[in-house]
């Protein structure tokens, strides 16, 4: 493998890392915390009827298919990639995602490898390029939640102040939907439509927690069911669920600011040695090459990238702080 193939690697490692542990939604978690939110949305979706009532939410997506293109979703994966599309707010159908995903990768791929050689440069690149149309679906359902839960405590009021006048919980829906911008507006008209056609309360409000899987609606969602279940003033549960999901905002807002310098400073150190490689190759071409290839250079190199990821993940236990 080439020096520059190393370094292109070494590049792309880096950037992973950092991306993963520094670039996330404002009431963003880790996995673990993501993984824990998933299996309680399962347990709270264990009745069959609500699950297959939440599935035919998609069913309008399905009107203009192909057989052959309806055979497509029922590959591995599909439902994942659906699950991403619908929380992102996007309209697009997962088989054609996939294929322009592939299509990128192998055009890509392949317009550099003839063109600068096959290495791993080209693979590398080729690999960006095919996982772009995911990245992007991931960003933009990573702002879409984030906007739907800076929009949430002022849904939760409007719904609260509209089962104090005396309006029914649907209608309260209603009223939010139509007072809200998107997503919340969106989102929380889809809810009503779905009760207001005869569907189920239950399956529908589990139908938005599977498109905004967020704690603060998981809070909202259980709360209103077991509302329902036993009885209460639903107007006052909402109201201070309202006021504590402000409050986390507000407290994750100023986490995040104070928190702000370590992330910048992570960055700067972790990109200073690549920036500073870039420099002395421009200014003396034959400076790098007189570390790289002596044996013991090399190996300095690969020990300094050891301890570079092993800072990468340090930085990380100490700026990000899950709420």
């Amino acid at each position: 493998m080439s020096d520059q193939s190393i370094f292109i690697l070494m590049i792309f490692v880096i950037g992973f890392l950092m991306t993963q542990s520094f670039v996330r939604p404002l009431m963003g978690s880790d996995s673990q915390a993501r993984k824990r939110l998933r299996e309680r949305i399962r347990n709270l979706s264990l009745d069959p009827q609500a699950s297959q009532h939440v599935s035919l939410v998609r069913e309008r997506y399905l009107k203009d298919l192909t057989p052959f293109e309806l055979k497509l979703l029922s590959l591995p994966g599909m439902d994942r990639l659906q699950m991403l599309i619908d929380q992102a707010g996007s309209s697009q159908f997962p088989h054609r995602v996939a294929f322009t995903s592939l299509g990128l990768a192998v055009t890509v791929g392949a317009t550099l490898g003839l063109a600068f050689g096959w290495g791993i440069g080209a693979l590398l690149l080729g690999l960006i390029a095919g996982a772009t149309p995911i990245l992007l679906l991931r960003r933009q359902r990573a702002q879409r939640l984030a906007r739907f839960e800076e929009q949430l405590p002022e849904a939760l009021t409007i719904a609260a102040r509209a089962l104090r006048a005396g309006l029914p919980f649907t209608e309260s829906l209603n009223l939010v939907s139509q007072e809200m911008k998107a997503p919340a507006g969106t989102e929380f008209g889809i809810v009503f439509t779905e009760i207001n056609y005869g569907g189920d309360p239950r399956a529908a409000l589990l139908g938005l927690l599977e498109r905004v899987p967020s704690v603060a609606v998981m809070a909202m969602v259980t709360s209103v069911l077991v509302q329902r279940d036993t009885g209460g003033n639903l107007a006052e549960l909402l109201g201070k669920l309202s006021d504590m999901v402000r409050s986390r905002f507000r407290f994750q807002r100023t986490l995040r600011t104070l928190t702000a310098e370590g992330r910048m400073a992570a960055w700067i150190l972790v990109l200073l040695p690549f920036a500073l490689a870039g420099v002395l190759t421009l200014v003396n071409p034959e400076f790098i090459p007189m570390l790289t290839e002596d044996p013991t250079g090399r190996e300095l190199i690969m020990w300094a990238f050891g301890f570079m990821m092993l800072g990468v993940f340090w930085m990380r236990r100490i700026v990000n702080i899950d709420v």
